[in-house]
């Protein structure tokens, strides 16, 4: 059986970045990942993937992207059939929130990183 997939919308090859440090702590806690960015580059060893994956493979959604950039994303997002969005701070949406609801998809307003750090990943 194949590992669970976080999709991380909004990677970026900046270490300064939250998307960056969350993918690199899934990683690093042995999660499988699929960054998703439009800047090409790497998270330590892990390449940032500039194609949407394909529909069946994700577990969880976790956004880096603010509520407005969310939008061209919506459908793309729902078509995965995640089991769980993770809104992080900054990304709340109520209209996405709603959405995956509507399709039994559970949502999650928290950080990544303490998601992680807590053991509540």
């Amino acid at each position: 059986m194949q590992a669970p997939v976080t999709l991380i919308v909004g990677a970026t090859p900046n270490p300064e970045r939250y998307s960056f440090m969350a993918t690199a702590l899934l990683v690093e806690k042995g999660h499988a990942v699929y960054p998703f960015g439009i800047k090409k580059g790497e998270i330590h060893a892990t390449t940032i993937q500039n194609e949407w994956p394909a529909n069946g493979s994700i577990d969880t959604v976790t956004l880096y992207l603010g509520p407005s950039a969310q939008q061209s994303y919506y459908n793309a997002i729902l078509d995965l059939k995640p089991r769980r969005i993770i809104f992080n701070p900054g990304t709340e949406n109520p209209e996405l929130n709603s959405l995956a609801t509507q399709k039994g998809i559970e949502t999650i307003e928290a950080c990544t990183l303490v998601m992680l750090k807590t053991g509540q990943y």
